[in-house]
């Protein structure tokens, strides 16, 4: 699923060479593969030698053995997605911007801010049959292979829910995720519901305030409680294997949490962040941590379960994230989740200076122009819990690192964080940027450039089983031959 699992800590096993190296091709730094606009995510099947590609506007399969990518059969495009012909959407995007303002305009003349967009493929997974599920635009869909032995033949729909099965008018999908029982959860804007993932039963469905909106995904723990934020809350319900229940003897409840400042993270006021779990099977401590609400976040983390002696409050612990940044910086904010390895947890800040992101109409412009055009946001922290003293300490932090809108992970084996930002120094443009997790130093940066081709707007960094960059791009997936750098066309090596 995009944060890896149903924890959501965003981070994996596989190593990751260390060192510097500057992507490079013979048709330059450009996809192998794509779906249209927004690439999201890349997800493993049940293969190792393929994998799941998900675009803001369709799905495909991509064979991955052998150092090449090649994708089997065509896109399948979702449901009322929007659709813009590969070669425009490249021609238009491309082409050298100056002013968000004219990268409003290009993506206007596109359609790409109308209605047909849909974020909610952001939140796709795949089960343990290789099926796929993800949100179109009015839609539940499940997608697998058109033939399970043959899959150049490509993928197509196998069932579908409507969304109004799950939320009301005005409402969205904005997440998905499995329970350990199989069961799929779908989270709206106000509501979560579980359902059979054959789609062959009615969902049950809890409803939140409608003074909240819920914006991020959701985390849940191996005894199927299921952890959601809204702009104002943090929720805790549980799947108790037959009923969703928001009852406090199932161990569900619900915590007030700092915000109320006016900045909007990406969909809305509120949290910025995907709940995300820490504390598992023998650990002291079980956590959910977010990032909160106010203009200088905080990582916050509530007790899970029961509230232990000793503790009356929710909320176990907060500290304030500084990001390395300067005391009168106005905004420390993020739109991404925390990332957990152990009792370990790092944040970033998103916002850069000037530039507009209060509706979809200039959040992704923002995007697109932050850092060519826009200066980049700066600083990142990194944070340990001590499950002895229960509480947070800073570890260390970088007010010189970027990250723009990628989300971050963790390489357990190579013990490096991954961030995506993009620098003018050098003129080196856009980097992934591997940071110790004990020290903050630099150990890994993959140059790639300058070009919209290195703009990863809001998708996860993720890196396939040998170590090599898989690169959820804006116009495409990249795979870059890691530690060379080296880039092949299509399909290639054989």
């Amino acid at each position: 699923m995009t944060h890896f699992d149903p924890a959501q800590t965003d981070a994996f096993s596989q190593a990751v060479p260390a060192g510097t190296r500057t992507a490079y091709g013979p048709l330059g730094v450009t996809p192998q593969a794509s779906n249209g606009f927004l690439n999201f995510v890349t997800l493993s099947s049940t293969s190792p030698d393929y994998v799941w590609a998900v675009s803001g506007t369709g799905v495909s399969y991509l064979k991955v053995a052998n150092d090449a990518v090649t994708q089997m059969g065509a896109t399948l495009v979702f449901p009322g997605a929007v659709v813009v012909a590969q070669n425009l959407l490249t021609a238009v995007l491309t082409q050298p911007f100056t002013t968000v303002e004219q990268v409003q305009a290009a993506l206007q003349s596109l359609g790409l801010l109308t209605a047909g967009q849909s974020l909610g493929p952001a939140y796709s997974l795949v089960d343990a049959d290789n099926v796929l599920y993800s949100g179109a635009v009015n839609s539940i869909v499940a997608v697998g292979l058109v033939s399970p032995d043959a899959p150049a033949l490509g993928v197509r729909i196998l069932r579908s829910m409507p969304s109004s099965a799950f939320v009301q008018s005005g409402e969205s999908i904005t997440g998905l995720s499995l329970t350990y029982d199989g069961k799929l959860v779908v989270q709206g804007t106000r509501s979560v519901s579980v359902v059979d993932r054959n789609f062959n039963s009615t969902a049950q469905t809890l409803r939140f305030g409608s003074d909240e909106t819920i914006s991020n995904s959701l985390a849940i723990d191996e005894n199927n409680g299921i952890y959601i934020v809204s702009d104002k809350k943090m929720h805790k319900v549980v799947w108790t294997g037959s009923v969703l229940s928001n009852a406090a003897a199932d161990g569900a409840w619900e915590s007030p949490y700092p915000t109320g400042d006016t900045y909007p993270t990406l969909f809305g006021s509120g949290s910025g962040s995907t709940p995300t779990l820490m504390g598992f099977g023998s650990d002291p401590d079980k956590l959910v941590v977010i990032t909160d609400g106010l203009k200088r976040m905080s990582l916050v983390a509530f007790w899970r379960d029961a509230i232990p002696s000793g503790f009356t409050n929710r909320i176990a612990g907060l500290i304030p994230v500084t990001a390395g940044l300067p005391p009168d910086t106005q905004y420390i904010q993020s739109d991404q989740s925390v990332t957990v390895d152990g009792y370990g947890a790092f944040v970033v800040n998103n916002v850069g200076p000037g530039g507009l992101r209060d509706t979809i109409g200039t959040i992704i412009p923002d995007a697109l122009a932050r850092g060519p055009i826009l200066d980049s946001p700066l600083g990142v922290e990194r944070f340990e819990w001590n499950p002895s003293t229960h509480g947070w300490a800073s570890v260390w932090a970088r007010g010189d690192i970027s990250s723009n809108t990628m989300v971050p992970g963790k390489s357990i084996a190579s013990n490096t964080v991954f961030v995506s930002g993009y620098y003018r120094t050098n003129n080196s443009g856009w980097e992934v940027t591997g940071l110790d997790w004990n020290t903050g130093q630099t150990v890994h940066r993959t140059i790639l450039g300058t070009s919209i081709y290195g703009n990863g707007t809001y998708a996860p960094i993720q890196f396939l089983p040998d170590g090599d960059l898989f690169f959820n791009g804006v116009l495409g997936f990249i795979r870059i031959q890691l530690p060379s750098g080296q880039v092949y066309p299509a399909g290639l090596p054989l």
